[in-house]
């Protein structure tokens, strides 16, 4: 055995002496920049001498197999191939970028019921395939798992769990509207202070806005119910074998990790099962591959410009792509621009095309002036950990929530993609660069985000192995979970409390009014 993996061997069994023993994880995985988001924990939960399986099927777009792998990949097989499941998510960008601004209200929720329809069938399809196949969950059984981790934007996770009678943990940004944290996780969000998900207000609400915010939420909550909970339940109980519901089985959740942190959140009340780990995936920047550092470096004083929006676009009109390349064009620095699409005709000297580049790197880089981005929550905590002001254009999903948070916090400029000029898009990256205050609440964020007692990985990983120590933490779990939903309220205590008043003053009247009789007839017999 070569003295390198003699090395690894005795740090891990080191570490698990440390701990009292390693553990056994499995992964029921989000893909996307979810999945690199996960990724960071397990790599750690590995360096710690924990076993990692991930549940993987081939249709997945960034889980490969890789023989160099630190995870165990068990694979199963689905009936949809990755360009089918590429297909759904395409259509699904252009329904919430190009035709979502022309929709009504009620033509928006048909098209979103069919849309997330149309997702929900491959995710059912995939869940089959693992806790239908007794075999398969025969296996998992047998192999002693201590936790499983998933993140509920896919769901299942829970159900494979609850068939192997081991405790899990959820790590996600948010769900539809927060309604998973508030009805199932039982987090208090009252709709005075704290806004819904996706409604793009602060926590300073008018009294219209606390009406909007109000209705918003139940009209969330009943289309929820409406485009999972329902077929969800029923699949539940019958994969299950008792009856449960979606809601009560996500309930069982240990913790619950949110993939933000006060830096980015508005004070609200949290329960002791909800941690922060916002930015766990951020680190000091690394050295940029030459070419690049070279054209970094070619900007003189005038710094760069990094822009991306995200992985998943990869391509925009030739209409949109032409008018941000002409806006890029007139800007003093250099522009570092992720895209795989057709190159713009109007492509400046000064700007950079580029399938893939190192964002955290760029946005360390000392040179870096500003970030435009879609607003996706990993590139926004790469910003807040570098202090970098932000341009942003947010497209769809929790994208206009979170730049509205950017915004509200002074660190960013937000542009409406589908309205935006090519002169809105130079006056943004103008302003954030040459107007101070941007920079010095960037700044402000990051130092708050570097100020914890707690490494935001360190603080995911801490609770995960609290969760396999103590198998489940179901001290910290609320008694709200065994409550219906009137009595959560306190509904029915308010009713019987009504019920004695109404009751009290009908007992006073009647003996005010008998009082009242016999008095009169006192009187007319002494009259008489």
């Amino acid at each position: 055995m070569s003295r390198r993996w003699i090395s690894v061997f005795l740090f891990i069994h080191v570490g698990c002496l440390g701990q009292g023993f390693c553990g056994k994880v499995l992964v029921w995985p989000t893909d996307a920049s979810h999945w690199l988001n996960i990724k960071f924990i397990l790599e750690e939960l590995v360096v710690r001498g924990h076993h990692v399986t991930v549940l993987v099927n081939p249709a997945q777009l960034l889980i490969e197999s890789d023989k160099s792998s630190p995870f165990n990949l068990e694979w199963y097989p689905v009936p949809f191939t990755k360009d089918m499941v590429e297909a759904a998510i395409e259509d699904m960008f252009k329904f919430w970028i190009y035709d979502l601004p022309d929709l009504s209200y009620w033509e928006t929720v048909l098209r979103f019921k069919e849309s997330i329809s149309n997702m929900t069938a491959m995710e059912r399809q995939a869940c089959d395939s693992v806790v239908l196949d007794k075999a398969r969950i025969a296996k998992l059984r047998d192999a002693g798992f201590n936790v499983l981790l998933s993140d509920p934007l896919v769901p299942c996770g829970e159900l494979v769990a609850e068939l192997l009678g081991i405790p899990f943990v959820y790590t996600f940004r948010f769900s539809v509207a927060s309604t998973v944290e508030r009805l199932c996780g039982q987090i208090p969000a009252p709709p005075s202070y704290v806004p819904a998900t996706m409604i793009s207000f602060t926590d300073q609400m008018s009294f219209v806005q606390r009406v909007k915010n109000v209705l918003f939420t139940l009209s969330q909550d009943v289309i929820y119910h409406w485009l999972v909970y329902g077929d969800l339940s029923d699949y539940y109980t019958e994969v299950t074998g008792k009856p449960t519901t979606f809601c009560e089985t996500m309930g069982k959740a240990e913790i619950w990790l949110i993939r933000t942190y006060w830096d980015f959140e508005y004070p609200r009340p949290l329960l002791p099962n909800f941690e922060f780990v916002g930015g766990l995936h951020c680190q000091p920047a690394k050295p940029l591959p030459e070419e690049m550092e070279n054209f970094v470096q070619s900007s003189g004083d005038h710094g760069i410009v990094v822009f991306s929006l995200g992985s998943m676009v990869k391509n925009l009109t030739d209409e949109k792509s032409n008018m941000i390349a002409a806006a890029l064009s007139q800007l003093p620095q250099k522009v570092l621009w992720r895209y795989s699409g057709k190159k713009p005709h109007t492509l400046g000297t000064n700007t950079k095309l580029y399938d893939w580049m190192p964002q955290n790197d760029l946005l360390g880089h000392p040179k870096t002036k500003a970030f435009i981005s879609h607003g996706g929550t990993n590139g926004i905590y790469e910003a807040i950990y570098h202090g970098v002001p932000m341009v942003g254009i947010p497209l769809f999903a929790d994208q206009p929530d979170n730049m509205a948070h950017m915004k509200s916090k002074g660190m960013a400029v937000v542009l409406d993609f589908n309205t935006m000029t090519t002169q809105d898009l130079v006056d943004a990256v103008n302003t954030v660069i040459v107007n101070s205050t941007y920079k010095e609440n960037a700044l402000r964020l990051s130092r708050i985000h570097h100020d914890q007692p707690m490494k935001p990985l360190d603080r995911a990983v801490f609770w995960i192995e609290f969760v396999m120590r103590h198998k489940g933490a179901k001290h910290l779990r609320p008694a709200a979970h065994n409550l219906t939903w009137y009595q959560y309220h306190c509904l029915d205590v308010f009713a019987f409390l009504l019920a004695c008043l109404v009751t009290a003053v009908f007992i006073v009247m009647k003996c005010c009014m008998f009082l009242c009789g016999k008095c009169g007839r006192i009187v007319k017999k002494k009259k008489d």
